[in-house]
């Protein structure tokens, strides 16, 4: 693998810890025990990731024909056990079968490489066509998805509080990116650098369910997971993009922490410094750009997202001062001294983060 810098120990999870944290305190063991078993199987694939780093992932061989820039997807099932990868149940070509969530994931990676081919002729996750596996059906009632440095892992969520993790799209958009930014800026998974890398997932998983759907910035819902959550649960997704702290209210999740700017900045050394957390800043600084431009939200501000974290400028401790800087250079380098100049200064001064 290559990457700026060396290769980053990370586990990336869609749900937060600190959401699973409070599910396993419940009385009610429908809510609290698969948020503990998902808390001990996330704690696991931690310390397999660091080990992984230490000792050496295997190498990838890109497939044969990766420079004909076509996807190539494996997709595996687990069967409700926690071995990896699984039973193989559909490669790349494969008619899709019975089961909706392999079909789903299926598509999912598809539209995935086909966002980062289209629009900024990147070919897979790696720009150099490694192949896309996943595994669906992990463990029972496993309220998570991640990926971990190698592959894509989906759970079936408890019924209760989750529903099937490959039901949003922007889901699996979110955790390919990850390694996307693993193979490229490689950000330190802690703190603000951890919150922008948390942030560039839920930008491109919001890019590739607009792409997919063919939304412009106006009709998007900007929302990270919308039909995640079961009906018993107060709210609309994980996440919002436009109104960050907003996407859940309900009487066992709490309330949705993200802020919006600077000003509610969270300090915390929970969630590896608030990386799911935070991100809400950033997130809302690309929502405000993207918005004020109009028009499909993957060419304008989207590029100039796409540029800075590969470029090869941004750093792996980058603060989101450095990133916003990145991006006004970035949106004048490609756009000039344009209305996309404006709009990206405009969206970091509103969140409150300097760029000079």
């Amino acid at each position: 693998m290559t990457t700026n810098g060396g290769f980053e120990p990370v586990f990336c999870t869609i749900v937060p810890p600190h959401v699973l944290d409070t599910l396993a305190q419940q009385e009610d063991p429908a809510l609290a025990g698969p948020a503990r078993r998902t808390l001990e199987r996330d704690a696991l694939e931690r310390t397999h990731r660091r080990l992984t780093t230490v000792i050496g992932a295997p190498a990838v061989a890109p497939p044969k024909d990766a420079a004909e820039d076509k996807p190539h997807r494996t997709l595996y099932d687990a069967r409700h056990h926690q071995d990896l990868p699984g039973r193989k149940v559909r490669g790349e070509g494969d008619k899709p079968g019975k089961d909706a969530t392999v079909n789903r994931a299926y598509a999912g990676l598809g539209a995935t490489f086909e966002l980062y081919l289209k629009a900024y002729a990147r070919n897979s996750i790696n720009g150099e066509g490694v192949p896309l596996n996943a595994t669906v059906h992990f463990d029972r009632d496993y309220n998570n998805a991640f990926w971990n440095g190698e592959q894509m892992v989906f759970g079936d969520g408890d019924g209760e509080i989750f529903l099937d993790f490959t039901i949003p799209v922007d889901v699996i958009g979110h955790e390919l990116t990850h390694g996307v930014t693993q193979y490229t800026a490689n950000l330190t998974y802690f703190g603000q650098p951890g919150a922008l890398n948390e942030s560039m997932s839920d930008v491109f998983g919001s890019l590739i369910k607009q792409y997919t759907l063919g939304q412009t910035a106006a009709e998007a819902d900007w929302l990270i997971g919308a039909g995640l959550l079961a009906p018993r649960v107060t709210g609309k997704a994980l996440r919002s993009m436009k109104e960050p702290g907003t996407a859940y209210d309900d009487d066992v999740l709490g309330k949705d922490p993200q802020p919006a700017t600077m000003d509610d900045y969270v300090r915390t050394g929970r969630d590896n410094g608030g990386v799911h957390i935070n991100s809400g800043i950033p997130n809302h600084a690309f929502y405000l750009a993207a918005n004020a431009l109009s028009g499909h939200a993957w060419e304008r501000a989207g590029q100039i997202w796409y540029d800075v974290l590969t470029g090869g400028e941004l750093g792996q401790q980058a603060l989101f001062t450095d990133f916003a800087k990145l991006t006004v250079a970035a949106a004048r380098t490609r756009f000039n001294d344009g209305e996309e100049l404006q709009a990206v200064l405009k969206a970091w001064e509103q969140v409150g983060v300097p760029t000079s």
